[in-house]
């Protein structure tokens, strides 16, 4: 007969932390929960002796047209081992994208609804921001003070009082109990000194539990449902299939491959695997005419909300602005230090032709169907110029540079989408299953729209609501 569990979770990272960290403040002592991650325990020492997030690979996936491709790291910790450590909110109008713009689609939650679990996710993350200017609503402190700025964020702050402030980063400004402060390097993909939040230093603990079985090397393949239930999962390990039994199963991997497990799994919802959504990144160089850069405590140390919010969001993409510190130094004598590099995150709409599919050569393969961004966005993009021409009169410049959109998507989004309506959605408003009463599928694949925010504390903000639900 094959094993049971009362829970089973797949993957190791934010949404499936988060997730359990809740379960278990709740779960009675004799609980059985089993992890299955498909990757190896790489720890902090591992990864900076092997310059690597992961020993498993591939964590690059190309779109099927090869003009794109889409990164994620596998191992135990998942993406938070790689992330850079930037969380901000979304703000309330990324919620209600339709009703106030005309444009994507409308979450089932509001942003008041989720506000105390984005609270609790920024002191679990001991988020650094600033408590007196934000751009979103916030009635409780940050857990750390926020980052220093860099002279140039502080001459866009005078300029953009009520639109420029510190960036709420889980790179620590002060060291917690598990790890130091940032050392402000820059290289954050990799942090040298594992200051940024990750799993494996703020939350080990959870898989240290001894109701935690957490099974490495195990690659869910399907899950088998009856009745209306999803009754058990199948794993390989070792090069073994194996079928486990479960009361309550959790997809916590992505949105790559949550979509891709259900397809596996004979799930036919019209929706599934549809809109693959990512946010377009597009990089700007800076030479400024006269002021020093790099003073700053950390590697990203401003946000701008300039061209986020608005009218103008009808019509094309909102956008946010970070401000980098890491030294990109300039040649020329006396100004080596006289460059600011910012990186401009559009937000996208929902597009069901861009699309997850199971590999037709390969089953245990991702193929991704994706013929690029908006319209929406790219009036976004053409619009830069002229918004750079009003932003920039903030700073003495001497000139500056905009590159290419970055063909490599970090966040990404929107595949198992969340809803009232079973038709259209594939999860309700709890990240629940609608046709599953006993699976969840947790993630940025529940993002109905998305925002130019970084995901990963919202992410982490649903995975607590979720499994407060139950």
């Amino acid at each position: 007969m094959p094993e049971h569990y009362d829970i089973i979770i797949v993957g190791t990272s934010f949404a499936s932390s988060f997730f359990l960290l809740r379960v278990l403040q709740k779960a009675d002592p004799q609980s059985r929960i089993l992890v299955l991650e498909r990757g190896n325990a790489d720890s902090h020492s591992w990864q900076i002796n092997n310059f690597s997030n992961s020993s498993t690979s591939p964590s690059l996936i190309k779109s099927a047209n090869g003009a794109s491709s889409w990164l994620s790291h596998i191992g135990w910790g998942g993406n938070s081992n790689s992330w850079w450590g930037s969380a901000p909110r979304f703000m309330p109008s990324d919620f209600k994208l339709k009703s106030q713009y005309g444009v994507g689609n409308d979450w089932p939650i509001s942003y008041r609804e989720l506000a105390p679990y984005y609270h609790e996710a920024e002191q679990i993350m001991q988020v650094a921001g600033a408590n007196d200017a934000s751009a979103f609503p916030k009635n409780k402190p940050y857990a750390q003070a926020a980052h220093k700025l860099s002279e140039p964020d502080r001459l866009f702050q005078s300029a953009f009082p009520q639109h420029f402030f510190p960036q709420p980063s889980a790179r620590a400004r002060t060291a917690t109990q598990n790890r130091p402060a940032c050392c402000a390097i820059g290289k954050c993909h990799l942090c040298p000194n594992n200051a940024k939040f990750s799993v494996q230093n703020e939350l080990a603990f959870l898989y240290e539990d001894p109701r935690v079985t957490l099974k490495l090397q195990s690659t869910a393949n399907k899950i088998n449902f009856s009745r209306g239930l999803a009754e058990s999962v199948v794993y390989t390990h070792n090069n073994r299939n194996q079928v486990v039994q479960g009361d309550l199963i959790i997809l916590g991997a992505n949105a790559l491959f949550n979509p891709h497990l259900l397809l596996r799994s004979g799930d036919h919802h019209p929706m599934l695997g549809k809109n693959l959504t990512s946010q377009v990144s597009v990089k700007v160089a800076v030479n400024l005419d006269g002021v020093d850069n790099f003073q700053g405590s950390t590697s990203i140390t401003g946000h701008g909300y300039m061209i986020y919010d608005g009218p103008h969001r009808s019509q094309r993409a909102g956008a946010l602005i970070e401000t980098h510190n890491t030294p990109t130094l300039r040649t020329e004598k006396g100004k080596w230090r006289q460059r600011l590099m910012m990186n401009i995150l559009y937000e996208d709409l929902p597009n069901p032709r861009n699309q997850i599919k199971i590999a037709s050569h390969d089953p245990d393969q991702i193929s991704i169907q994706y013929q690029g961004h908006s319209d929406y966005t790219q009036k976004a993009i053409d619009q830069l110029p002229e918004d750079l021409d009003r932003i920039l009169t903030a700073l003495p410049i001497e000139n500056y540079s905009i590159s290419p959109v970055n063909p490599i998507h970090t966040q990404y989004h929107g595949t198992t989408p969340m809803g009232d309506d079973p038709q259209t959605s594939i999860v309700d408003k709890n990240l629940r299953h609608h046709q599953y009463d006993n699976l969840f599928v947790l993630g940025a694949g529940a993002f109905p729209s998305g925002s130019p925010a970084h995901p990963a504390l919202t992410i982490s903000a649903l995975s607590l609501r979720a499994a407060d639900s139950i």
